[in-house]
């Protein structure tokens, strides 16, 4: 039996993915319409999303097969969904981060934040946290935390090795001086013959001629060099203070582990360009709403979601602070104390940043292009005053998007020369100088560009499309105990009625009202903080491109009925798809984090629980403040009242 079952489990994509289809056929079969097609096709990429029995880009090119098929949409307008301005965006946001990545620009960044903040413990930590949000506004959160988990393991390590040499040369001071009492010299003599190296020397007591005592340390620089001798074994006192240090520094190294994984996700958040659900959430917001006004742009993003990072990014290191350092303000901060330690593991950063040697004309240009590029979001459209491309481009028709100009940037990376040009001139050889490369080409980029999330992009956005189109128009899934159900808005039908299909029982009408009443009586914070929860919940344990592909059209569907703004449920709950906290596979950074093996899946779960709660909580307190003023939540906008839209 058991032998049975291990192997049904080793085997559990396979059944997963030829009996998932078989189970929820009979809802095409016996209920039949373009309606039930649309359902099944939504419950099996759900499943297959959120089991991961496939890659999810191939899940997410499931539309492409089984729309056609099914009669649901042709083929060529299924395919369009997959290439379209949120892409571009996203395509041109990746082009300047491989760019980024590619010049070691953002590795000089990161070094110089940190040799501005220190190496004492709190403020080591907020140094790496605040440089790793920073670059994960820009770069991949995958890419900030491979970067920075190895610069923090090894400052991290120079701060014990110094602690640990400093120790022994304490003990080692107190033997000698133990020495001394035994030979009778008193404890004030002053001694000529005593010395001492900078770092670690051999010492020497010379007690006139009479007896020469030496002590063996390991010496660098000035002095003997002598090897400890191996039989001397550890005192009780010494081991004692070597468990202590390194109980100190496992907690030490925990807490900037997880510190540097939480902040790439939470960095992710305060741009459009920072993580893929934002896109996504711009995506679905563009395709189920168009006349929407571009309401979720660059600018208008960032102005909602950086004073958010901001505060969740403080909340995270003042958790962290208490888990891993306590409130030893002395000890964290290093007020009024200056160790040897902590000037070897500044040595460190320092010599990691000469490493890099002066910046370079390649890193110029790109730096150069990289602020321009955010210059030019921002000012596109800032929302208080018209915008270059509303005074330029934009008069009739909104022509110039982010995404226009997330091209239009990143294509110069491939024009601009990666060195100055000069005229003339020969090589090492004698060769004339062959003009140099641009600042990059397209083996780089076809080597780091992540092309698998287009397609899932393109099946988000396939689904969406699929679900509004006559005769399926709008999907509201519910979950209910009796069942996965599912509900269409017929935009065919002259009185625009509803067509409600569930899985085990179906209610129509009577029953979509009964179960919309109570959602209208109920207060949209309250609506919001519950859904944010869910979603939260939900993706710990799945991507979170899965889990708003799949969220974020059936919030959009369920706040028109009840007449609540689609962004109070979308733009929260996008947020909190980012906000994997509690396990290793939540989320890449995570996973990486836990990868270096001084974390345990408890320690990560006690800090990510609380701080999922308390980004859920800040993450609304934002969406009722300046949210709710930035994008008038409080009135039920024009453009999303689809509901009485009419076809002949």
């Amino acid at each position: 039996m058991v032998v049975c079952l291990s192997g049904l489990w080793r085997y559990r994509n396979y059944l997963i993915i030829f009996f998932i289809p078989l189970l929820i056929l009979p809802l095409p079969l016996i209920v039949g319409g373009p309606e039930a097609s649309c359902g099944y096709v939504i419950i099996l990429m759900a499943l297959y999303w959120c089991t991961e029995c496939m890659p999810l880009a191939v899940t997410g090119l499931l539309p492409v097969i089984l729309f056609p098929m099914m009669g649901i949409m042709e083929s060529s307008e299924v395919c369009n969904q997959y290439m379209k301005d949120s892409n571009m965006l996203f395509v041109g946001g990746l082009l300047v981060a491989i760019a980024v990545e590619y010049w070691n620009l953002h590795k000089r960044i990161a070094l110089r934040v940190l040799l501005l903040v220190g190496v004492r413990p709190a403020l080591l930590m907020m140094g790496f946290m605040g440089t790793t949000a920073f670059l994960s506004m820009w770069i991949s959160n995958t890419a900030s935390t491979a970067m920075m988990l190895p610069i923090a393991n090894a400052v991290l390590k120079q701060l014990c090795d110094s602690e640990a040499q400093a120790e022994e040369r304490e003990m080692d001071l107190m033997a000698i001086r133990g020495a001394w009492t035994g030979t009778g010299i008193p404890k004030d003599q002053d001694n000529q013959a005593f010395e001492m190296g900078d770092k670690e020397k051999s010492i020497t007591i010379d007690d006139g001629g009479a007896a020469k005592y030496t002590k063996d340390v390991k010496s660098r620089e000035n002095g003997v060099k002598l090897e400890p001798e191996p039989e001397v074994e550890e005192s009780l006192e010494a081991r004692e203070r070597r468990l202590k240090r390194e109980a100190k520094y496992l907690n030490l190294d925990k807490g900037m582990s997880l510190s540097v994984c939480y902040a790439a996700s939470i960095g992710g958040t305060a741009t459009l360009t920072g993580t893929t659900p934002n896109l996504i959430l711009k995506g679905q917001v563009d395709e189920l709403f168009p006349g929407n006004e571009d309401i979720i742009n660059f600018a208008s993003w960032f102005g909602f979601s950086f004073p958010n990072m901001v505060l969740m990014l403080i909340i995270s290191w003042l958790w962290l602070q208490f888990m891993y350092l306590g409130c030893n303000m002395k000890k964290s901060f290093g007020c009024g104390m200056n160790k040897d330690g902590d000037k070897e593991a500044y040595g460190v950063i320092k010599n990691e940043y000469k490493k890099l040697g002066s910046m370079c004309f390649a890193e110029g240009c790109v730096l150069v292009l990289f602020v321009l590029l955010v210059l030019l979001w921002f000012t596109r459209e800032p929302g208080f005053m018209p915008g270059w491309a509303t005074v330029l481009f934009n008069k009739d028709r909104p022509y110039v998007t982010d995404g226009t100009v997330a091209i239009l940037m990143s294509t110069l990376f491939f024009m601009i020369p990666s060195q100055l040009p000069r005229c003339g001139g020969y090589s090492e050889d004698g060769k004339p100088l062959k003009a140099p490369p641009t600042l990059l080409n397209w083996d780089v980029v076809q080597e780091k560009m992540p092309w698998n999330i287009l397609l899932l992009l393109g099946g988000g956005f396939a689904l969406a499309r699929g679900s509004e189109v006559p005769s399926v128009c709008r999907l509201v899934s519910l979950s209910e105990s009796v069942g996965l159900c599912f509900l269409f808005l017929n935009k065919n039908d002259e009185n625009c009625g509803y067509v409600f299909l569930c899985v085990q029982v179906s209610g129509l009408s009577q029953w979509l009202g009964e179960s919309l009443a109570p959602l209208q009586s109920i207060p949209p914070f309250a609506i919001s903080f519950l859904l944010c929860l869910l979603t939260a919940t939900f993706t710990e344990c799945s991507s979170n491109v899965a889990t708003t592909t799949l969220f974020l059209p059936i919030l959009a569907s369920m706040a028109v009925a009840i007449k609540l703004h689609p962004l109070y449920v979308m733009l929260p709950c996008t947020i909190c798809a980012s906000l994997a906290f509690m396990l290793p596979v939540a989320t890449p950074p995570n996973a990486i984090a836990f990868s270096y093996g001084n974390l345990k899946v408890m320690d990560m779960a006690k800090a990510g629980f609380v701080l999922n709660i308390v980004g859920v909580i800040t993450i609304n307190v934002a969406l009722n403040t300046w949210g709710a003023a930035m994008f008038n939540l409080n009135t039920f906008p024009d453009w999303a009242n689809v509901t009485i839209i009419h076809t002949p």
